[in-house]
């Protein structure tokens, strides 16, 4: 089972697009012309507070997502990270 820090700084990749769906979203990785599919708008809530969220963990809570299912939603974001959608931040200098 892949695991993610959630205690890091996460984004998507820069050559990643999403396109918001009924169902959840569409992730297209335009390096590796990977796509993936967010079968739950919960997890792109997520995906899309990472870009302000200080960590992974945050992101989460700022989407909604309460400890008993934090579990699924970080090795939700493992995988994605295995894809390279999602990339850990660096710090800003």
């Amino acid at each position: 089972m892949a695991t993610l820090n959630l205690d890091r700084a996460w984004d998507l990749h820069p050559q990643v697009s999403v396109r918001p769906e009924p169902f959840g979203a569409l992730l297209y990785h335009f390096g590796t012309r990977k796509l993936s599919f967010l079968k739950d708008r919960g997890l792109l809530a997520v995906v899309q507070a990472l870009a302000t969220a200080p960590t992974a963990r945050a992101a989460c809570s700022a989407a909604g997502v309460d400890d008993g299912n934090l579990p699924r939603y970080e090795q939700a974001l493992a995988v994605l990270a295995q894809s390279s959608m999602v990339v850990e931040r660096t710090p800003s200098p």
